[in-house]
């Protein structure tokens, strides 16, 4: 899916940083508004569970970065950024009143409609924890229409874990399992320690009826997605994020391409079963 109907996709518009709250150490979450109102057509703050835009540091360069916000909750647009290069850390330090431009919503979406009827579980590693969010509001909004509903989560150390309020709160939801895991912990930690793939045996589901949604770093999804072939999940029914060197968001640049696949195009979201062959063939 490419940006809004009637928009032109390789132009950014300005958008206001209204807000900007820190997360941990290098990573903040930023509300962000248009600037005089977004232009017909355009329409970031109305996307699906997964999708991303560009965002763009004037003078600096873009990156995509997905949505991170409630997709029913229009008005803002909503990304968690981590400061990794440049651009990242140049739109890290926009603080409100910075002007940013942006492009967007793109890409395919987690498969919330497909999950119906079925246990949900929601798999992060890191800051891919910002992608599933999302996926998370509306599952928790409509939980009705889900089975048991498991959040997953590991980061490196405590200081790194995200929105630790909102684990919180999840937390006491009735059929809602969270579970958080570090891979080193410090002294002040008494919850689980080891990788993404151990708290899957903790949890109570129908691995027949279940549909798995993964996004994290490719070793920790690849690795969770072993598990969960394992514990008897289809592979039809894994989905996981990849975002590999995507630049212009709309396939024509062919940097994100991944075998038959433009990772922004047909991605960021896609069927395990269907890039499980390529992620094992080395330099793909």
């Amino acid at each position: 899916m490419s940006a809004a109907a009637g928009a032109d996709p390789m132009l950014p518009r300005p958008y206001r940083v209204a807000a900007s709250r820190r997360e941990t150490g290098d990573t903040v979450t930023l509300e962000l508004v248009p600037v005089g109102g977004a232009a017909p057509g355009f329409a970031p703050d109305r996307f699906k569970p997964g999708q991303f835009n560009m965002l763009y540091a004037f003078g600096i360069g873009e990156v995509p970065i997905s949505l991170s916000g409630d997709p029913a909750d229009g008005g803002r647009v909503v990304h968690t950024v981590r400061a990794v290069g440049a651009v990242s850390r140049a739109i890290a330090q926009a603080g409100p009143g910075s002007v940013l431009g942006l492009r967007g919503p793109f890409g395919s979406a987690w498969p919330m409609a497909e999950a119906e009827g079925r246990d949900l579980l929601l798999i992060a590693g890191g800051l891919g924890l910002a992608p599933l969010r999302p996926a998370i509001y509306h599952a928790l909004a409509h939980s009705e229409h889900y089975g048991r509903i498991a959040i997953l989560y590991g980061s490196r150390g405590p200081a790194e874990i995200l929105y630790r309020d909102e684990l919180a709160r999840w937390r006491q939801r009735s059929g809602v399992t969270v579970a958080v895991t570090v891979d080193h912990a410090d002294a002040a930690w008494d919850g689980h320690v080891g990788v993404v793939p151990d708290l899957i045996r903790g949890v109570s589901f129908d691995p027949a009826n279940s549909v798995a949604m993964i996004c994290g770093p490719e070793v920790m999804f690849r690795f969770t997605a072993r598990a969960l072939l394992g514990a008897g999940v289809p592979a039809g029914r894994i989905h996981v994020s990849m975002e590999r060197d995507m630049k212009c968001a709309v396939g024509l640049c062919g940097h994100c391409q991944f075998g038959a696949d433009f990772i922004c195009r047909d991605g960021a979201v896609l069927r395990y079963d269907r890039v499980a062959a390529r992620l094992a063939v080395r330099e793909v």
